[in-house]
């Protein structure tokens, strides 16, 4: 299966490591991840306003080339993926904004027929449930991470607005748990898997960034978790930053030990 691929800023410059195994994993389970041209920055945080369109046009750009090439988009980061899945269900249900959206890209040099969300945008782990199937991911697993009790954390941009994203049950999300059992690990529950780390706060209030962040971290050891992994660069980063009292990995991190590609010497 091919899929155009939104890979975002984070992923290409301070986390290379954790794109590599997104497509090197994503090659041995049997898809295809072709990265749209020229694609820019998502603009990182979805802007309400029904006037704000000139940062929600890069989103579009890349919605619009997944679509011209027949493929659903892509994203591994949970910040990009909210910010393009929020930006598809605006040019699908607010004619006025879509619009103004089609009205400025119509001045792109190649701007021809307008956009109006004909894609379908997922989530690399949604790939992993819906298109390959976790059965299918645990019999490629070679290094079963038996023994290992792995806490999902969720945060805020996977699961929310929930009639938006429908990733999974808001309050009781399941696919992460799946995917750890997958790679042969034991999910650990905990009540902060849903809560925000206070990353968007950290330059303005640190302190209760890195409140938030312990309050997480510290949920997931009293649980009994050896390990925390996330799906959003930025809660990875907040939650390491603040000396995390847990180890905490990207998913696709996870994926990539479990599957026997993590220490290949291309991934530096």
């Amino acid at each position: 299966m091919k899929v155009s691929y939104f890979p975002g800023c984070t992923l290409r410059t301070k986390a290379k490591k954790l794109d590599y195994y997104a497509r090197k994993c994503a090659q041995i389970l049997g898809v295809e991840m072709c990265e749209i041209e020229d694609w820019q920055c998502c603009g990182g945080v979805f802007i309400s306003a029904k006037d704000e369109v000139a940062s929600k046009l890069p989103s579009v750009r890349a919605l619009k080339a997944a679509k011209e090439a027949s493929q659903p988009l892509v994203t591994v980061c949970s910040a990009c993926h909210n910010v393009i899945k929020q930006t598809n269900y605006e040019m699908k249900t607010n004619s006025d904004f879509a619009q103004k959206v089609n009205l400025y890209m119509s001045q792109d040099k190649d701007g021809s027929e307008p956009y109006n969300g004909e894609t379908e945008v997922y989530h690399y782990l949604e790939i992993l449930k819906d298109v390959v199937g976790f059965d299918k991911i645990k019999a490629a697993v070679k290094n079963p991470l038996t023994g290992r009790k792995v806490a999902a954390y969720y945060g805020c941009m996977l699961l929310r607005p929930g009639n938006v994203m429908e990733f999974d049950d808001v309050e009781n999300p399941t696919i992460m748990e799946d995917f750890i059992k997958a790679l042969g690990a034991e999910p650990v529950i905990y009540s902060m898997r849903n809560e925000c780390c206070g990353g968007y706060v950290a330059l303005e209030d640190k302190e209760s960034a890195k409140k938030k962040s312990n309050q997480v971290s510290d949920s997931a050891k009293a649980n009994g978790a050896d390990t925390i992994v996330t799906a959003c660069p930025l809660c990875k980063y907040n939650l390491v930053k603040n000396n995390s009292s847990v180890p905490v990995v990207y998913f696709t991190e996870l994926l990539a030990e479990a599957l026997g590609v993590k220490e290949d010497n291309d991934a530096e």
